[in-house]
Formats: structure tokens, sequence, C-alpha cells
């Protein structure tokens, strides 16, 4: 069996197997029914940890073992595969999502708000700030901000960022502004989003920004993450972002935006 090392690479990705899983999982692809011992030699993955992975493959819904003697494999529908993936990971999101909301009201939420607390008091300002890799890290990180937000937010964001900020903060913008948190939102407004800002305009007080390109979040004068590269020519998983904890530096930017907003057209 020669399948092509991309194809194997693209197979790990998607369904989240190492190497030998895949090499296993394709061998009895390509034979239907087979056994530990004619795997291990199609697919080249050593006979002392063949067994091990089919039974690992059977647990997450790729294959079955069939009855009897010598113990044979059986490969299922690419199809059936598929549907089985999405029913166990869902049921295991939904299993780390009740032990972590849990959590909340047990003694471990404590102990560890408790480290953390005792432990910022030791941390210099300087320290509050790093780098926040993926796009979508970038949006748990700006959904946490908001999250906590207590007098105001706002946020300068491009055109097509404009649209991502529905989908992504909506829940959190909801929440702060029945707080009653102030939230700005000040990006270009064309026909491609005239309808997400009126959506947002629910929330926030948004404003056409045409001619400023730019990309932040401010949270009450005192936290800033402001994103480094164009989101038109970077990929996603390369996007990059500054979160900066400094009232002075955070407030000198809420400033210049002041004197900027007044200057941008309301909706």
């Amino acid at each position: 069996m020669i399948v092509k090392e991309e194809f194997l690479n693209r197979l790990r990705k998607i369904f989240d197997l190492n190497l030998y899983e895949v090499r296993v999982w394709t061998a009895l692809l390509s034979r239907g029914v087979s056994t530990a011992g004619e795997l291990s030699n199609i697919s080249d993955v050593p006979r002392s940890r063949t067994y091990d992975i089919l039974e690992t493959l059977e647990k997450k819904g790729f294959i079955v073992m069939k009855l009897g003697k010598p113990i044979k494999f059986v490969a299922l529908k690419p199809e059936e595969v598929i549907e089985r993936v999405k029913k166990n990971l869902v049921t295991s999101a939904q299993e780390k999502s009740k032990r972590l909301e849990k959590l909340k009201s047990e003694e471990v939420l404590i102990e560890l708000t408790s480290l953390f607390t005792q432990g910022v008091k030791f941390v210099e300002p300087s320290d509050l700030s790093g780098s926040v890799k993926g796009r979508q890290n970038v949006y748990n990180h700006m959904d946490m901000m908001i999250r906590e937000a207590e007098t105001s937010v706002t946020i300068v964001t491009t055109a097509i960022g404009l649209n991502r900020k529905l989908e992504a903060l909506t829940p959190s913008l909801e929440k702060a502004k029945k707080r009653g948190v102030k939230i700005r939102i000040a990006a270009p407004i064309d026909d491609s989003n005239k309808q997400i800002a009126k959506e947002l305009s629910k929330y926030a007080e948004v404003r056409n920004m045409p001619k400023v390109r730019a990309r932040f979040v401010l949270v009450d004068a005192q936290q800033i993450l402001f994103m480094v590269l164009d989101d038109d020519k970077v990929h996603p998983n390369y996007d990059v972002a500054i979160w900066l904890s400094t009232e002075f530096f955070a407030s000198a930017m809420e400033q210049l935006f002041e004197a900027a907003w007044k200057g941008f057209k309301s909706l």
C-alpha cells in the first residue's frame, strides 16, 4: 500500500490521530478486513504496537473487531467514521464542559484563585503583558477582557474584522451592556458589513471609520490588546496580538481615541 505522506498528514490533523494510528487505519481501509500482523506489514508499524493502536482505533469509532479466531478487524465506511468521530467529539466536549462548570462551585477554584491573587501581588506591572498567537486565541483573550470590563470597552477594527466580531463577541457584549458598560466600536462601514454594524449597534455605539486602518481593544482604560498584523494579509493561524495591562499606556490610548471618535460618523 502506497499512501502519500502529505495525505496522511492531512488525515492526522482532521481526525486527530498520531502517525501510527493513521497508517494502520489507512492500511485497514485498503484491505477491508485484516489481522493485526497483516496490518503491521502493510503499514510499516511495529507488530508490538499494532494491537494497542487497533484497540485505540476501535474505541475512537474507526474500526470494529470481528468475532472469531484469528482475530480480525473490519474497516468502517469513511462516512460512518466521520459521524462516529463527530458524536464522540460532542460527547467528550460536553463532559469536559460539565466538569469545568462544576469546578466553579468547588474548593479547587477557590484555591486556584487564592494562588493567583497572592501571585499577582508580587508581579511587576511590566510583567502583566504578553503575546497572543492565532486568531482564535486572540478572540478568546478579547472575550475574556470584555467579560471582565467594568466601565468601558472600545473596539477598533477593520471592515472584515467587524463581521467576525458579531459572531465571536455578541454574548459577552450583550452581558457587558446589561452591566452598564459603555461600549464603542469604530470600523470602516460599507455595503459588505452595514447589516453587521446594525446588529452590533444593539449592544454598542458604532461609528464609521473610513480612513483609519487599525485593530485594537481597550477595556476600562487599563488594558489594551492590539493586533500587529493586517488581517487582510495574514492567515488566521499566524495572527498575533500584544496584550498590555498598564493604566498609563491604556489611558493615553483612550484619550487619543476620544479625540478621533468625535470625527467618526454615527450609523
